[in-house]
This record gives structure tokens, sequence and C-alpha cells, in this order.
């Protein structure tokens, strides 16, 4: 019987291929001498990614309607990795209030300590940004809606002031992901997303995208990637390939959800306030009807101040809400940050504790039904409590 090799048996797939590796090989002596020369789309060693990492960022970077893009291991490393690329010591860098925490210890614990001068500003700002620019500013970093507590910044108002004074800056755009709005279009210089949030979207792997315009840009920001090891699982980037093709269907539903149940919570008796934009009693309405396409998935709530005693009954009655970080995925989730936590931000938007809620594919009546069952948990805690 005549044996088959593999090798020349054609073969299609609708799935990207996943191409591992940490060894680049070259024809040449003169082509492994000159291996730099390959960077930034090309290959010369594993950490700066194979050709399925390339293949996804081109895929992301034509979602921001943007020419490149690099992904890194998660958001976090995303925003670390554009603030390394381009700001250093002697220079002064503007960070929103609302950014994500772990964006604002990193330049309050590790830039400062490098001699970057890190100034906060009020995450609900716009063109009044132009006051705080200095001529060492380098960079400004932007989240809209704010982490946690939703704050929206006029962010082509701020790009624009940016611009004009040469200033750099970079926008946090996970909340609504590109198909929600893009920053890049917008006069970013840098759009930053979670690809562990919606892109992924099934809470089981972590990663980061930087995308932008500028070709020199990019240089800068693979150079980064390289030298700072910022090496993405190929594994990883198939996982987010598919969660991609997805994405459109997904975001849709959860937006209709997330805006449905937010309607629903915000006339219950134990709701002092939504941190939701999308609703017209927002502060930041008017900014995100203008530039926003989608309602997201994630908002924060304010609940009637009551003791601590009463979140325990709150998240102690939920079901099809499961308790944990992190937000964008199938599944729906609560998180809680106490009033302390509130105490310590800069500009704070509240010195109540926060629920923040993250709205997955469940059935929405199901999802209203705990939240039912916890306020209600909420409440009778908070009643027992008081008659104490």
């Amino acid at each position: 019987m005549q044996s088959i090799d593999p090798t020349n048996v054609a073969f299609e797939s609708l799935s990207p291929p996943v191409m591992r590796g940490s060894t680049v090989v070259f024809d040449t002596f003169a082509d492994f001498v000159n291996r730099k020369s390959r960077q930034p789309d090309g290959f010369s060693y594993g950490i700066t990614g194979t050709p399925t990492a390339r293949g996804l960022e081109r895929k992301i970077a034509e979602l921001e309607g943007g020419r490149h893009c690099v992904v890194t291991p998660s958001g976090q490393s995303a925003l670390m990795t554009t603030v390394m690329g381009f700001v250093r010591g002697g220079e002064h860098l503007l960070v929103s209030a609302a950014c994500y925490g772990a964006l604002k210890t990193f330049a309050q614990k590790w830039l400062a300590a490098m001699n970057v001068d890190v100034e906060f500003y009020p995450p609900a700002i716009g063109a009044e940004i132009e006051a705080l620019i200095r001529p060492n500013t380098r960079m400004i970093c932007m989240e809209s809606p704010g982490t946690v507590t939703m704050e929206m910044q006029d962010t082509p108002a701020i790009a624009a002031v940016a611009r004009r004074h040469g200033v750099l800056t970079m926008m946090d755009n996970t909340w609504a992901s590109p198909l929600g709005f893009q920053p890049l279009a917008n006069g970013v210089d840098f759009s930053i997303e979670a690809a562990t949030k919606f892109m992924g979207g099934h809470s089981d792997l972590l990663m980061g995208s930087i995308s932008t315009n500028d070709h020199a840009h990019y240089e800068v920001l693979r150079e980064t990637q390289s030298i700072l090891g910022q090496q993405v699982s190929p594994d990883d980037c198939f996982l987010v390939l598919r969660g991609l093709e997805t994405l459109k269907v997904r975001l849709a539903a959860q937006s209709a959800s997330t805006l449905h149940i937010a309607q629903w919570l915000q006339a219950q008796p134990a709701v002092e306030r939504l941190l939701y934009p999308p609703l017209e009693s927002d502060p930041g309405h008017a900014l995100w009807k203008r530039d926003f396409r989608t309602n997201g998935c994630l908002f924060s709530l304010v609940l009637k101040p009551a003791p601590e005693g009463a979140f325990h009954g709150f998240f102690d009655a939920l079901r099809h809400f499961v308790i944990g970080a992190s937000w964008g995925g199938v599944h729906s989730l609560a998180a809680y940050y106490p009033a302390a936590l509130q105490a310590d931000r800069v500009f704070p938007a509240t010195d109540q504790p926060v629920v923040r809620l993250s709205i997955g594919l469940e059935d929405t009546d199901d999802l209203i039904a705990d939240l039912k069952a916890a306020l209600a948990g909420y409440s009778s805690h908070g009643s027992a409590a008081a008659a104490r």
C-alpha cells in the first residue's frame, strides 16, 4: 500500500494556524548579522511574536482604524509598555485620576522614582487640560469612561490641545472597544485595549494591544516590547482571533442587556446613584451620546448608606452573578470597592462604597431577579443592623 506524504496534501482551514517558536533561523550569515533590520514587522527572535501574533495585530489594527498594532501579555502591560517607550526622567506625565489603578500605582511608585513628574488631573476634564500642560509635558494618559466610577472625558478636545503642544496622548479604550469608539480617529496617538475583556470574551486569557497610525511610534513600541520581554503566547493570540469572530454579536447583546438592567436598577429604592454614561441622568451622558456607539457591558452603582454588613447581604444573595474582578466575558460579574478606597482617590466621584457589575450573556430576566434578591438582602441586613 502506497503511503501519503502529508506535506503534499492540500489543507485549508477557517482557523488561523498556531505557530510557536522562540528561535528564529536564518538562511545566511548576512541575514543573521542584519537581523535587527527585520523589525518592526518581521521576525528575529520569538520575543516579538510569531506569524500568529502578527495576524492578530493586523486584525486589531483594522478594527481600530489604525495602521499598526503591538500585542502584549495583558492590558496592564500595554499601558506600561506605552508609557515606558516614550516617557523619560525629567518629563511631565498627566494621568487621569480615573485611570486603571495599576497605571496610577506604576506612575506614583516607579515613574516618580525615575524622576518623572507625575500629575493626576480631574477625570471629567476636556479642553481646559491646556492649563496643566507644561513645556516638559510628554504624554497625557486617558481612560473614558473611567475605571470603576465611569467619568467621561472630552477625548477629542484633549487630543486637539495635546497635538497643538506636541504632547503624546494614549487612551484606554477597553470599555467601548473599537466597535464603540475609535480613539485614533479622534486624534489620540495610542489606543489601548485590554483584549482580556471584550476581544477574548471568555475570561480565559490575558492580553493587551497598542494601536497607532505613526510608523515611528510603532518602531518604538516594537523595540520596547522586545526590551521589556513582552512576548505573547501564540495560543492566546489564537483565542483572541477566535473571540474577535463573535465580538460584534456579543457586544450588541451585552450592550442591550446592560442598558435594560441599568434602567431597572435606577428605579430601585435602595439605589442612590448609577454611574453609567448611557443613562440620561449621568453627568457624562452628553459626551457619551456624541462620541460613542455602544452601551458597553460595565457600570457601577452606589447604594443608599447602610452598615458594611449590608453588602454581605447583597453579595451573598447573588446566584447568576459571580464575584470577581475583570469583566467583558460571557459571564456576569460583581465586584466591590469599599468607601476607604474611594476616599483615597484624587478627585473622588463619591465617598461611598461602589458596586461594579459586568453584564454577560445570561438571560436578562434572570439577572434582574438576581439583583432584586441582592437588593432585598442588602435592605434586610441594613434594617436589622439599624434595629440593633
